[in-house]
């Protein structure tokens, strides 16, 4: 009787990286409840203001507004404390020339042949289209990268954990932070977006999340007329 063949693979090793961090005391402010319930009001009535704007000024901003907004988006939860993003500030009036080219070119393209039916219908209403004057006019855009992994020291890639949810709110944060401060801004996703890579020489090692347009708005600049789902449409106690 044939003996069964064996295979023996080598153990495998794990490299276990263990990077401990002190406990400090949580610094928490403990409000009444009745302070709570008008900050939170207040807080509703101000973001509620909040709309995308597509007609910007070419009036200046500090860029001191533009770190705090990007502070307070870094200081945001994300998975495994990994912090996956990097915010990349443009101002230099070429380097924005050359995104609006870029952009422009990808946003045509979809317009003529990749758009679904479906998604123009759903676009008609914000009156968007393939011209991208903002990319140039407005004073800031932030370039979001999310980064796929992290460098250790020894220069060993480490994971990053829910990258793209981690992302995803960072972003949401920013977009907070920067109507606070008392801007406006713009979500820009053109598809693809490999040319912010090469044009704002980052490693492929980060893709391209979305762009921000930010600054003022445009002296009686216009809005769609859209409305927000209501609390029952958007949420459910049980």
């Amino acid at each position: 009787m044939a003996r069964p063949y064996l295979s023996w693979s080598k153990p495998q090793t794990r490299k276990i990286i263990v990077m401990t961090k002190p406990f400090v005391d949580l610094e928490f402010i403990c409000f009444e409840e009745s302070e709570m319930l008008l900050r939170s009001k207040e807080y509703y009535l101000e973001m509620r203001r909040r709309r995308t704007v597509r007609d910007f000024s070419d009036r200046p901003v500090s860029r001191e507004i533009i770190e705090y907004c990007l502070l307070t988006a870094g200081s945001t939860v994300s998975g495994a404390n990994m912090q996956p993003w990097q915010f990349v500030v443009v101002e230099n009036p070429d380097i924005k020339h050359r995104l609006r080219l870029a952009a422009e070119k990808e946003e045509k393209e979809f317009y003529e042949t990749k758009a679904p039916e479906e998604w123009l219908r759903a676009l008609e209403p914000l009156g968007t289209d393939a011209n991208k004057p903002f990319l140039e006019k407005a004073p800031y855009l932030i370039a979001i990268f999310q980064q796929r992994f992290g460098i250790l020291p020894d220069g060993e890639k480490i994971k990053h954990y829910y990258a793209t949810e981690s992302v995803g709110i960072a972003t949401g944060v920013l977009i907070s932070a920067i109507h606070h401060a008392g801007l406006a801004c713009l979500t820009h996703t053109p598809s693809p977006m490999g040319f912010l890579n090469e044009i704002l020489d980052r490693p492929r090692s980060e893709r391209p999340f979305l762009l921000l347009v930010v600054g003022y708005p445009e002296e009686g600049a216009k809005v769609p007329d859209i409305g927000k789902k209501s609390l029952s449409d958007i949420s459910s106690f049980l």
